[in-house]
């Protein structure tokens, strides 16, 4: 008698496994199975769950991420890869896209039966990142429609619904931008290399050249030539060579002369330069010519932190970026998706306020001579008649008036539930605090435009002068400011839900505006939690910058923040390590544990004991510090 299959699901994930090793040409890849998101390693893939159910939905999308992932490790070569890399963020997001792109198309050509199945995936990656909500092309990731459309031109497959849309958003534009370059498409697709060179025209046809680095084709022939200059068994180099070397030996004093004579000179002009500025440089204190002050600085944390224009920056209220009606529309919208949410977020609000109301209102002074009588004590007077009565009374603790601050990341990398959830939870937690006596202020942060906006526009006008700073227009949202009641302010959290605002994210400066914000309230204790799911990401900005430059400026104004003690910083990174930035920060791998996060994170910060505060926020000990 065979024994029974504990899970139904096994042999199901035994067959794709090694069908993907056989699809791939790699016999000792591993396939294992996650909740994590999907990915792929040097050893292996990992692909998302597939459970006991075995829905169609699940069943489809482990076998198109196996696909996608087996062609690519087929297909694909990283030496390749690197070698026609882009350098800027923008243009490497679109070159990733249509290389992705090609070895799915060449897998399908091969075996027509992968081309389902990756549809089926990028059909449910497509509804998940909302791309058939989308309606106009500036809000539609340009990248993702250059994947697709090359996708569609190399197999003549239509595309899911969602994605259709998004390339259908771009496609007029680099048709007509790229259409003539695209057109050699069916002569390359095979080939990684003359793809890449490919790829890398089209990028510089959609106006990202300049992020594209140095062609490593011309770096060849550089190279070659260069090692024809510099032949070491060339007599005419030998001979030079032997010349200088004979000529250094002979007279090193001639040497150091001339180096003195040079210094000498040097020293002469600086003189006469001096002397041409005549009586300018004799003038009296009194009559020295005023010179303007030098402009302030854009950040207090770094003053070397450069911008290139404030101009079209801008920090406004929510209510200002949408109609009311609109504004009731997606608030009822919100909570119309996360209604099975609101209990469990309730609940963990109400242990919360449980927590601060005790530490506000109970109190008591013990063995007192008056008073109300201590129940808890007769025990004693029974036992021994002569001890006298003990009393208690009530009093107020101690509990400093304090304000809290939620920073909620807007970059469109939190579209979709995260986003939604980050909104229900500042709204239930806003209506505890509120009812605690606690000020409560909701802040948001994006940009204007996807690449760069006006500030960029602005830049490209001047010649593209080096080194130019921030490159984008910020967008700074005041959901909730402290003072508001939230009955008047409860529809503007409905916002985030609005298509097309959530953008790119520059957390430094964000920081630095809700610290500023902050240090203006009168409350005793200023608590401000960030809550992001990644680090900061300005295409525009990190293609002219070092690629450090954002990250560089978030570590100096947490160390600003941090330093100053003026306001009590916490972070929670939603599938994003933010222990690397903050100090006092927590992890969630799901969006779902942000409720829990957020009170138990608030509660740590309201106990008396500094140990359970550690102890709960995953840090170290207060007393190492």
């Amino acid at each position: 008698m065979s024994k029974p299959v504990d899970n139904p699901a096994d042999p199901f994930k035994k067959a794709l496994a090694e069908a993907t090793k056989v699809m791939a040409d790699d016999p000792e890849m591993t396939v294992t199975y996650s909740v994590d998101p999907p990915g792929m390693t040097k050893d292996g893939v990992r692909l998302p769950q597939v459970s006991r159910r075995m829905s169609r939905d699940e069943v489809l999308l482990a076998r198109g991420t196996a696909d996608a992932f087996a062609l690519r490790r087929k297909f694909h070569d990283d030496a390749v890869d690197a070698r026609y890399a882009p350098t800027g963020q923008m243009a490497r997001e679109i070159y990733d896209a249509m290389e992705t792109a090609r070895c799915e198309a060449v897998g399908a050509r091969y075996m027509p039966g992968t081309a389902v199945n990756i549809d089926a995936k990028i059909g449910q990656e497509a509804d998940r990142k909302g791309y058939a909500q989308i309606t106009q092309a500036a809000d539609a990731p340009l990248a993702a429609a250059a994947g697709f459309l090359v996708r569609n031109l190399a197999t003549g497959r239509d595309l899911p619904k969602g994605a259709a849309n998004v390339m259908e958003l771009w496609r007029g534009f680099i048709e007509q931008q790229a259409g003539g370059t695209l057109e050699n498409l069916d002569h390359v697709l095979a080939d990684q290399a003359a793809f890449a060179r490919m790829a890398r025209k089209v990028i510089a046809d959609l106006g990202y050249g300049d992020q594209l680095g140095d062609d490593p084709d011309m770096d060849d022939q550089d190279d070659a030539a260069d090692d024809a200059e510099q032949d070491p068994d060339s007599p005419e180099s030998a001979g030079e060579e032997q010349d200088q070397s004979e000529d250094a030996e002979a007279s090193p004093e001639r040497s150091q002369d001339e180096q003195q004579d040079q210094s000498q000179a040097q020293v002469s002009m600086e003189d006469s330069a001096d002397m041409e500025q005549g009586d300018e440089a004799e003038l009296p204190e009194g009559e020295a010519p005023l010179e303007p002050p030098p402009p302030a600085p854009h950040s207090d944390a770094d003053p070397n932190y450069t911008v290139y224009t404030t101009e079209f920056d801008e920090e406004i209220a929510a209510e200002d970026l949408a109609e009311p009606a609109e504004l009731e529309r997606l608030r009822a919208y919100l909570d119309q998706q996360l209604e099975p949410l609101k209990g469990a977020v309730s609940r963990l609000a109400n242990k919360l306020q449980r927590r601060l109301q005790a530490q506000q209102n109970r109190s008591w002074e013990f063995d007192l001579e008056e008073g109300t009588l201590d129940a808890g004590r007769l025990a004693r007077v029974v036992a021994n008649p002569t001890t006298p009565l003990s009393f208690k009374v009530e009093k107020d603790t101690e509990f400093r008036d304090t304000c809290v601050t939620l920073l909620l990341d807007n970059s469109g990398s939190m579209r979709g539930r995260p986003i939604s959830i980050a909104a229900i939870c500042a709204d239930v937690l806003a209506r505890t605090l509120e009812r605690c006596d606690v000020k409560v202020e909701i802040l948001g942060f994006t940009t204007r435009a996807w690449k760069g906006g006006q500030s960029r526009e602005k830049w490209l006008a001047s010649g593209r002068p080096q080194q130019p700073g921030r490159l984008n227009d910020l967008r700074h949202i005041v959901y909730k400011s402290a003072d508001a009641p939230w009955r008047r302010v409860r529809p503007n959290l409905g916002l985030m839900m609005k298509e097309g605002l959530l953008k790119e994210n520059i957390d430094g400066e964000a920081l630095e505006w809700a610290h500023r914000r902050m240090t203006r309230r009168p409350e005793a204790r200023r608590i401000l939690m960030v809550i992001s799911d990644g680090a900061p990401v300005d295409d525009s900005t990190l293609s002219v910058n070092p690629a450090n430059y954002l990250e560089k400026h978030l570590r100096d104004v947490i160390a600003m923040v941090e330093k100053r003690k003026q306001v009590e910083l916490i972070a929670i990174g939603i599938g994003h390590d933010v222990t690397r930035y903050y100090n006092r920060a927590v992890t969630i791998t799901d969006v779902e544990q942000l409720a829990g996060a957020m009170t138990e994170q608030l509660a740590s910060l309201f106990d008396s004991d500094p140990r359970k505060r550690a102890r709960v926020m995953g840090m170290k000990r207060v007393a190492a510090r």
